[in-house]
């Protein structure tokens, strides 16, 4: 009788049970080598090895299906998912221990420097006590602080073009230098060491596999085994030098040593898609403060002298802001995003959305504006903006946007980041991931800009500096085939469909008054307008004299901006504005008196006082409980998703409502401090 033919998912349990075994048993051996102070290398080693093969069972089980098993198995899924839940266990606990077993970083190098001078007279009996013990003892008594383990067995990779460090932590490397590699990642940037011993990340599309060179390899193996005292000198010499350095990398390369990235786990569970990355937009939102939000591209710019204002000047005529006309001024339109794949098992979408910015092929040149996107569940990965709905749309889904931008760079364009915000089941971790890119560049070849029409953008995997990932793709895609084929292949591709459109005059007039680089939502521009106004007089006309810098009254311009990384705030002065210009009549519109101020009353009744209202919980991105809780706030007479009318002036004498403490700056405007 022939033997039973196991299923795929009874080898997978099998090959997991193997990998825990083999965990439990380097855990024991590790405990042992370390409690009689021996050396942990072979241990890291074996650590290593593990987390490749806890790699490779994962991607092995997420592909499995029941198409698989050679006859029908009871309660598939949920045995998958039993198999995940203790692959992803031992994937923990493997990481933990590589940390553990991971050679040290420069801090080791200089705690042993700042001690040296303490601990000389111990450094020199020890070294007396032990002369007449082996030189492998010897290296081990006097140096066991300061040499980092070397990596057994580490992967030797050439460069395949230069390579220029552009932020602290990067390793610049000329093309056919070698480098060995001591720690990959998810991301695509790998802690490489050159021949000089310094380290740094490189990406990994610069690299080949291999030094190119078999005899000089040979070479430097031998010279590893033979002149290790000699390494671990210049070793010690470079790691201080680094570490006394003040463009010293070493804070990245120990935070990607010492860090477990929620991205690597989840891609090695299959959880991610091969091309998302780590959201590079958000990135600079985060760690740049406000930088590249639009509460500081909505302030006034000085001019070289500092003494003036190069986009802020007054019209002698009218009392107006003069309008400035810029190189680029556009109106466009997000339309949709076709076959973006959706993250697997194991995290729950927060916020689907699309960041965007001008950009030039280098940098960002204006603020980050995001607007969310909507989907059905039965088709999700199609994504759309700005749906129809009754009343005022919220301009986080509003997909109308205009741009102004000042550049004269001839590669000006919008850069757009397809992402989704998620938490991770298992532990409450939460992530921004980048789906993927697209860029419209908003000129032709000869510099013309471009019309008016829809434009199809091919979304780009990786991020907008992974120079390889975009030949990939423009290789996929003009790859020759059949006429059927290229169709089928067209139609699988991701891509954002975005709508160049023309504006009226009132648009185009109120636009020009606006600063000269600024991107958002066209249906805030009213509201930025009478902003924009309220600046001049107060910074123009109010003011004694341009050199005069002190404090200025005003609770519009001192808040106003807060409520542009605050959209749910800005809705609500939409909403009560709208209903207040509906009450006016034509001559009181015409009047710009009579708007600056209503505006100024209307704004104080309402959005003023919540900024400031400890019962309106702090802004969290995609954190639906808090959007939640601050609609209920900001609409106290209505429901969420059927808001009533915002609160009115009687909320400055309801002896039912706190107030926080008053702080100056809640009423003055420090020109210093906010001007750009």
């Amino acid at each position: 009788m022939p033997p039973k033919t196991k299923g795929a998912m009874q080898l997978v349990h099998r090959d997991v049970d193997e990998i825990k075994k083999q965990v439990d048993r380097l855990v024991k051996e590790v405990k042992e080598v370390q409690s009689r102070d021996g050396s942990t290398e072979e241990a890291f080693r074996r650590c290593q090895e593990l987390q490749m093969l806890v790699e490779k069972t994962q991607r092995t089980l997420m592909k499995l299906t029941k198409a698989d098993e050679p006859a029908p198995v009871g309660n598939y899924d949920q045995r998958k998912q039993e198999e995940e839940t203790r692959l992803q266990n031992i994937w923990e606990q493997v990481n933990s221990l590589s940390l553990e077993l991971s050679p040290p970083g420069p801090s080791s190098a200089a705690a042993g420097a700042v001690s040296k001078e303490d601990n000389e007279e111990d450094d020199d009996d020890e070294d007396e006590d032990s002369s007449d013990e082996d030189d492998e003892d010897e290296d081990e008594d006097e140096k066991p602080a300061v040499k980092p383990p070397s990596q057994s067995d580490p992967h030797v990779y050439t460069a395949l073009s230069d390579f220029t460090g552009e932020q602290e932590g990067d390793l610049s490397v000329q093309r056919g230098e070698v480098l060995r590699i001591i720690r990959r990642t998810a991301d695509g940037w790998w802690l490489a060491q050159d021949a000089n011993g310094k380290r740094g990340v490189v990406p990994k599309t610069y690299l080949k596999i291999g030094s190119g060179v078999d005899d000089e390899d040979d070479d430097d193996d031998e010279d590893d085994d033979d002149d290790d005292d000699e390494e671990e000198e210049e070793e010690l010499t470079d790691d201080q030098e680094e570490q006394s350095s003040p463009h010293s990398n070493w804070s990245t390369v120990r935070k990607a040593l010492t860090e477990i990235d929620t991205t690597d786990v989840l891609s090695a569970m299959g959880a991610i898609p091969s091309g998302f990355r780590p959201s590079s937009l958000n990135k600079l939102l985060v760690e740049e403060g406000k930088t590249y939000r639009g509460s500081h591209y909505i302030q006034p710019e000085l001019s070289q002298s500092q003494l003036s204002f190069s986009d802020l000047f007054l019209d002698p005529d009218s009392g107006r802001v003069r309008s400035r006309q810029v190189r680029t001024c556009v109106c466009f339109s997000l339309w949709s995003c076709r076959m973006i794949p959706s993250p697997g098992v194991g995290v729950q979408v927060l916020s689907r959305h699309v960041r965007l910015c001008a950009f030039d092929g280098s940098q960002v040149l204006s603020n980050i504006h995001t607007v969310r996107a909507t989907y059905n569940s039965k088709n999700p990965k199609t994504w759309s903006f700005s749906p129809r709905m009754t009343g005022v749309l919220p301009s986080l889904l509003d997909g109308d946007c205009f741009l102004r931008c000042k550049s004269e760079s001839p590669n000006l364009g919008i850069l757009f980041e397809l992402g989704v915000s998620f938490i991770r089941n298992s532990t409450g971790e939460r992530g921004d991931l980048s789906c993927g890119w697209s860029f419209l560049k908003l000129t032709d070849d000869t510099g013309n800009p471009l019309p008016n029409r829809t434009c199809e953008l091919l979304v780009n995997e990786g991020t907008p500096y992974e120079k390889e990932v975009v030949k990939e793709a423009s290789a996929t895609r003009g790859s020759p085939a059949g006429v059927f084929h290229q169709m089928l292949q067209n139609r699988r591709q991701p891509k954002l469909i975005v709508k160049l459109k023309s504006s009226n005059r009132r648009t185009r007039t109120q636009l020009s008054l606006l600063p000269d680089s600024l991107l958002h939502c066209l249906s805030c521009v009213p509201l930025l307008v009478l902003h924009r106004q309220l600046q001049a007089d107060s910074l123009l006309m109010d003011r004694p004299t341009m050199q005069n810098a002190d404090l200025i009254f005003s609770p519009v311009l001192s808040t106003f901006p807060e409520l542009l990384d605050q959209p749910d705030l800005l809705d609500a002065l939409r909403r009560v504005w709208r209903d207040a210009e509906n009450n006016m009549s034509r001559a009181q519109k015409r009047d710009s008196s009579f708007l600056k101020h209503e505006f100024l009353k209307v704004y104080t009744s309402s959005v003023y006082f919540l900024l400031h209202s400890p019962s309106l919980p702090r802004h969290r991105w995609a954190d639906p409980p808090s959007e939640e809780q601050r609609a209920r706030v900001i609409y106290a007479n209505g429901e969420p998703g059927e808001p009533g009318e915002p609160a009115g002036p009687e909320v400055f004498v309801d002896a039912t409502r706190q107030h926080l403490a008053f702080d100056i700056t809640e009423l003055t405007f420090d020109l210093l401090r906010a001007a750009r």
